[in-house]
């Protein structure tokens, strides 16, 4: 019998952006009950679903205090869900099967090149193995060398879950932090500084960059037939050491810093924040709020791009903003094809890259609308906070905590969009149907 019911098949990218949303529901619920908080009370869940979200997402925004709202079972939801989210829930899911020795189907396969970067002649479950040993190798590393230098200020089983908190976090480019201001504390900490931004810097740069770049460096050392590094790897890192060189100096030079800082507590903090821009990690060492104008306009540059596709950061990606230079620099020259280190970069690649940023414009200027009509705050501090969102990366100049409800919650739809991606989220209500009719061609002035 017919019922007149339709079967609705959704596609890869439309269940991975159900995927994260029903993760931060089911965070928001576990973070909302009163076993999470210090005070043994219910947590308002609107400010439990946004926390939730924000791990999810590996955003870092915050509307109450991580470390003195959140009891350890609290903390320990908050780790999870953007140990979860930095990954990516499908690698999980990839885990589980592998364990239990089981064969993925043609839709877990499907999923997982959605939500995995790399090249199609790689192979696909080798490559999350690759993924999961890396990501836990790092983590390891980064607890090991912050539990060292936390046991010199903490007790031992303190110092150890600090450095389990704060590398996992740093990792997964999460920014979130048990301390209430963040790293500041530890400003003119080398050491610390240093710790935090290899680790974070091995989330950012994308896992294909990593597993390219020991294939390059294993056949140089083999003498194996000529190596380089793809095309994409060059990319991010060439962008990313200009971005780092920009930011610093543009940093260093626009801020009033106090005679009290030492030449080289300025240039560290330059750097840090400089870096935790351009990974979206959203760690801080000095206050946001009170940085120059100059500085905060750069950042919110450095948020919106973000840093490598396939990694735990989030932005439109660094190599997407290259794409888009490189293809208006093809177009001012007058060139038909778009080329990038001597290689040519297909009009499909182009076009996705235009797709995704245009998406980013029109939802950062959608959202600055509403947020400007409904929250009490300067035009700085709300593209600050949107862009911050979009980009997951969680610096804040100390907005969030008064965020109205609607305002809040076109955050957490904004964090969902960047994790997700914009292009991700515009082809899940788009749905790609096949092009049956050709019209004829038109004209339009643009210009």
């Amino acid at each position: 019998m017919d019922y007149g019911l339709k079967i609705i098949k959704l596609s890869p990218i439309q269940i991975l952006a159900i995927g994260f949303a029903l993760l931060s529901l089911i965070g928001g619920f576990l973070l909302w009950l009163p076993i999470s908080s210090y005070s043994g009370e219910t947590t308002p869940y609107l400010d439990a679903l946004f926390t939730a979200t924000s791990a999810v997402t590996t955003t870092g925004l915050i509307v109450v205090d991580t470390g003195s709202h959140y009891n350890l079972f609290g903390q320990t939801v908050i780790m999870i869900l953007f140990q979860i989210g930095g990954l990516g829930y499908m690698l999980f899911f990839v885990v589980i099967a592998l364990l239990l020795g089981k064969r993925l189907s043609m839709q877990d396969t499907l999923l997982l090149r959605e939500a995995v970067k790399r090249p199609v002649k790689i192979e696909l479950t080798q490559f999350t193995k690759m993924i999961l040993l890396y990501t836990f190798a790092v983590e390891l590393a980064g607890t090991i060398a912050l539990a060292i230098y936390f046991s010199n200020y903490f007790p031992l089983p303190q110092a150890i879950y600090s450095a389990v908190f704060h590398s996992v976090s740093a990792f997964n480019t999460a920014g979130f932090s048990i301390y209430s201001d963040s790293l500041s504390q530890y400003n003119s900490s080398i050491v610390l500084n240093i710790i935090t931004i290899l680790i974070f810097t091995a989330g950012c740069l994308g896992f294909w960059v990593v597993f390219d770049t020991f294939r390059h460096i294993r056949n140089k050392f083999r003498k194996k037939k000529p190596s380089r590094l793809s095309v994409h790897s060059r990319l991010v890192y060439w962008l990313t050491f200009v971005f780092f060189i920009i930011g610093t100096i543009i940093i260093y030079f626009s801020e009033d810093w106090s005679t009290a800082i030492s030449l080289n507590e300025k240039i560290l903090n330059s750097i840090f924040q400089t870096l935790t821009a351009t990974s979206t990690t959203g760690f801080n060492t000095i206050d946001i709020g009170a940085m120059s104008l100059t500085s905060l306009v750069l950042i919110v540059g450095f948020m919106f791009i973000g840093a490598g596709p396939g990694s735990t950061a989030g932005g439109i990606k660094i190599t997407t903003f290259g794409v888009v230079l490189a293809s208006l620099y093809s177009t001012l020259r007058q060139k038909e094809n778009v080329h990038i280190f001597k290689r040519s970069i297909s009009v499909e690649i182009v076009q996705h890259a235009f797709a995704i940023l245009l998406l980013a414009l029109l939802w950062t200027f959608l959202t600055l609308i509403i947020l400007s009509a409904t929250e009490k705050a300067s035009f700085i501090q709300i593209l600050f906070e949107v862009v911050s969102a979009l980009g997951t990366v969680g610096l804040s100049m100390g907005i969030t905590g008064s965020l109205t409800i609607v305002g809040k919650w076109f955050i957490i739809i904004t964090m969902l969009i960047g994790r997700v991606g914009p292009l991700g989220i515009g082809l899940s209500i788009l749905l790609k149907h096949r092009e049956l009719v050709k019209y004829p061609k038109g004209d339009i002035f643009v210009g």
